[in-house]
């Protein structure tokens, strides 16, 4: 079953217009946040090496446990990502989908 979706209808939509900022928004600042947080690794290994080496337990340091933080980051950011989407971005697209005349 085709349909035809009128896309400018949904374009227009103020309510489309605000969802779009709204995730625009926390998309750029989970980036921010991730890329801050990425590049702390060389600069922290450059400016601060002796910090870097300080042993922790066994052969693991603090650049190790830094470097591998960077996953657990990483994880926690798509799950903040998923947990608002899911919560807030696509009721919002629900309600305008459900509210519109999509269908030509």
């Amino acid at each position: 079953m085709a349909s035809n979706i009128n896309w400018a209808a949904i374009d227009n939509d103020p309510r489309f217009q605000a969802l779009h900022k709204k995730k625009t928004t926390f998309l750029w600042s989970l980036m921010i946040i991730s890329t801050v947080y990425y590049f702390l690794l060389p600069i922290g290994a450059a400016y601060y090496p002796e910090l870097f080496k300080i042993k922790v337990w066994g052969p693991m340091n603090v650049g190790i446990l830094f470097a591998l933080s960077e996953f657990v980051v990483a994880w926690t950011i798509a799950a903040v990502y998923a947990r608002r989407a899911n919560r807030q971005f696509d009721a919002m697209a629900a309600e305008i989908v459900r509210d519109s005349n999509l269908i030509k």
